[in-house]
């Protein structure tokens, strides 16, 4: 069967002229950390890494890492250009490298060009190595796992994308795709790219009006979930929020629903059962083409302003930069087991689960469970079961698992790994030790990367690097091919910005040119694109971010500069979370600012103000709130802590000094600063004896 499945594929491929990408790219072994170990310097914990040349295209090769990084920048069409042809397989090869303009938020790569991403996911390996294991579903309960080849998942997704397509969905129509980690769900991915239509990936732990505000932005009309999910032992419904959600959404026509479980749940007349549809549809699936510049996805992610924003990443750039990334930030080499542990809900598990490892040809770990179940043990029982070569997972779940007894972890065999990365929010550095030394056993480079949803990939990490180079405990550290970072900071009275040049220095991080996986509007408010990401420094894209620029040139992240807090690597506006709690009826107002915790990295902290009649009422308020911020958003979402206040810190214009609530929450008010510009002072003092309050209360129970 398999043989017969190669030939078809390779016939209808030539007969669809596509151009193969150069072969000699996954083939060889091409990275620039060798398979040799790092060996630990230091009492700092630092590393060193051994290297070889990479060889990113034919035109390329020969050169250091050095040279290819500033030829990157130097000549990005020269650079991208030579990758692109020889890495993607094209149906139409693209006649301009690039055409980008900053300053108006306008990014265009490879025009002209036109290919299909499930293609060059799927069918190149098929026509190769059709049994190589494509994914292997690491499920809830420990040595219960599926693998499935690239010719099943192949099979797979051309069965549910004939059956999208028999039901109406038409090229460049959004679909919503609520599901838990599992093969289905990278099927429905690749299914909508295959066709041509616009997947909507949002977290299966997210609340129904959050599901249901996602669908009606995207105007979406089709829904693709599971009847449950299944983690960390328990059984959640699915269906239930979704039918919740889509009674609001009239935009929405049908909803597939996938079975995880074998527990029935009730179906209307939009519901139709996925399984039972695609069993009676072909195996083969002609892909469309889509020019470079189509829309392969959106991804909503929380702004400063409570509304969530749909972030746009188009074809062709955005799957050269994730290929790109997944094997030189990670020491990739064919027939390595890749471990990204992330939630393909989060743009890690789209960049680093699914389409940079299938691009690649990699056998890519779908982790549908948690990091303590059954026991503290799983992640790295499941590295020996699995024999993962890279581990790719949050500095929460680290910080997490470090304070459990370390034979949790020495106990298993992980001399398989030989690369370690975190992702989500910079990683403190007794996490990166424990996670360096006891888990790596001190000889696994160890990369902390920094990136975001716009950015489509890793932009800052200690690889790829020139051989013998350090790598830096807690530390970004080096730009990625054709990032190019910046540090800007303001001055004068009349804001003046400008480029802070040296090193030892900080200010806020932006990116001085385009690179192709960069995202390229907001859904439906390119405005909002542009004022978000290019206006506050004009020419350079905005991180929201601040750096610091060591004396060595290396970058430190050293968190957000809006009011967007990272929740257990989950980034989410403080306005959102406002939002929610400001529709209770007896909350005129609130405020929310991020304070430090020791696991989740940030947690939420919230200022309400009551009605004088629900004073005497506050538990059951805050109660209520609780609740609110669960049910509109998630419940990883709801505040730590809830201060009842009688005002929030004004100033004379009515905007609220957070600078004051944040240095009241880490109980840091020996030096609040100028409070001059306060409507009334003294609200400062009520704020602090109020916190005081809460403190004592709390000491007591």
């Amino acid at each position: 069967m398999a043989g017969r499945v190669s030939i078809r594929l390779l016939n209808y491929l030539v007969r669809g002229n596509v151009i193969f990408r150069n072969k000699k790219c996954l083939r060889k072994s091409v990275v620039l950390v060798s398979r040799c170990h790092a060996r630990s310097l230091s009492s700092s914990s630092s590393s060193s890494i051994s290297a070889a040349q990479p060889d990113l295209s034919s035109h390329l090769a020969g050169k250091t890492y050095a040279d290819l990084y500033e030829l990157s920048v130097r000549d990005p069409e020269t650079f991208w250009g030579s990758i692109a042809k020889e890495r993607l397989a094209w149906t139409k090869l693209f006649y301009q490298v690039t055409d980008c303009d900053l300053s108006s938020g306008e990014i265009n790569w490879f025009l002209g060009g036109q290919l299909n991403i499930s293609v060059n996911c799927l069918d190149v390996h098929v026509a190769k190595d059709p049994d190589r294991a494509a994914l292997i579903w690491e499920k809830d309960e420990p040595g219960t796992e599926e693998r499935i080849t690239y010719r099943e998942l192949l099979e797979m997704t051309c069965r549910l994308a004939n059956t999208l397509k028999s039901y109406g969905i038409q090229k460049g129509e959004r679909v919503a795709i609520y599901m838990p980690v599992s093969p289905m769900a990278v099927a429905a991915m690749l299914a909508c790219a295959r066709i041509g239509a616009v997947h909507t990936v949002v977290f299966a732990g997210f609340s129904s009006e959050a599901l249901a505000g996602r669908i009606q932005d995207a105007q979406s009309k089709f829904v693709i979930t599971c009847n449950q999910g299944v983690r960390g032992g328990r059984i959640f419904d699915l269906k239930s929020t979704v039918d919740k959600a889509v009674k609001s959404c009239p935009s929405v026509r049908h909803v597939f629903v996938a079975k995880r479980t074998n527990n029935s749940v009730p179906m209307g007349k939009l519901d139709i059962s996925l399984d039972e549809v695609m069993v009676g549809q072909s195996p083969v699936c002609a892909p469309e083409p889509m020019d470079s510049e189509e829309m392969l996805f959106m991804l909503y992610t929380s702004g400063s302003t409570g509304k969530p924003k749909g972030i746009v990443h188009t074809q062709a750039g955005y799957l050269l930069y994730a290929s790109l990334t997944h094997q030189y930030v990670f020491d990739y080499t064919p027939g390595d087991v890749f471990g990204c542990v992330a939630d393909i809900g989060w743009i890690t598990g789209h960049s680093y689960v699914v389409y940079g490892p299938l691009c690649n040809g990699a056998t890519s770990v779908l982790f549908e469970s948690t990091p303590v179940y059954p026991n503290p043990g799983r992640y790295w029982e499941t590295v020996q079961r699995l024999r993962i070569n890279q581990f790719y997972g949050a500095p929460t779940a680290i910080r997490l698992l470090l304070k459990e007894e370390e034979n949790w972890v020495k106990k298993y065999d992980r001399s398989s790994l030989k690369t370690l990365a975190s992702v989500g929010e910079p990683i403190n550095h007794e996490a990166w030790e424990w996670f360096h030394n006891v888990v790596g056993d001190g000889r696994c480079p160890l990369v902390d990367t920094w990136w975001q949803t716009e950015t489509g990939g890793v932009c800052i990490a200690p690889l790829p690097a020139e051989p013998g180079a350090e790598i830096r405990p807690a530390m970004a550290m080096r730009p990625f091919f054709g990032i190019q970072p910046a540090l800007l900071g303001e001055k004068g009275i009349f804001t003046c910005l400008f480029i802070i040049t040296g090193n030892d220095v900080s200010g806020a991080l932006c990116i001085s040119q385009p690179w192709p996986g960069m995202a390229r509007t907001i859904f439906g408010d390119h405005q909002r694109f542009v004022d978000a990401y290019f206006k506050p420094y004009q020419g350079q894209y905005f991180t929201g971010d601040g750096a610091y620029r060591t004396e060595d040139g290396y970058y430190q992240i050293t968190g957000r500069m809006d009011d967007v807090i990272n929740i257990s690597g989950h980034r989410l506006g403080t306005a959102e979370i406002e939002d929610a709690l400001d529709e209770h009826p007896d909350v005129p107002e609130t405020a929310v600012i991020g304070i430090p915790h020791e696991i989740k990295g940030e947690v939420p902290f919230a200022f309400v103000v009551l009605k004088e009649s629900a004073t005497e009422n506050q538990r059951a308020v805050v109660e209520d709130l609780r609740h609110l911020v669960a049910t509109k958003i998630a419940k990883y979402a709801v505040p730590d802590h809830f201060l009842v206040v009688k005002r929030l810190p004004k100033t004379r214009s009515g905007k609220i000094m957070r600078r004051i609530l944040r240095k009241v929450a880490m109980q840091d008010t020996s030096n609040l600063g100028d409070v001059s510009t306060l409507d009334d002072p003294s609200v400062v003092t009520e704020i602090i004896e109020a916190h005081k309050c809460y403190r004592s209360h709390a000491a007591k129970k």
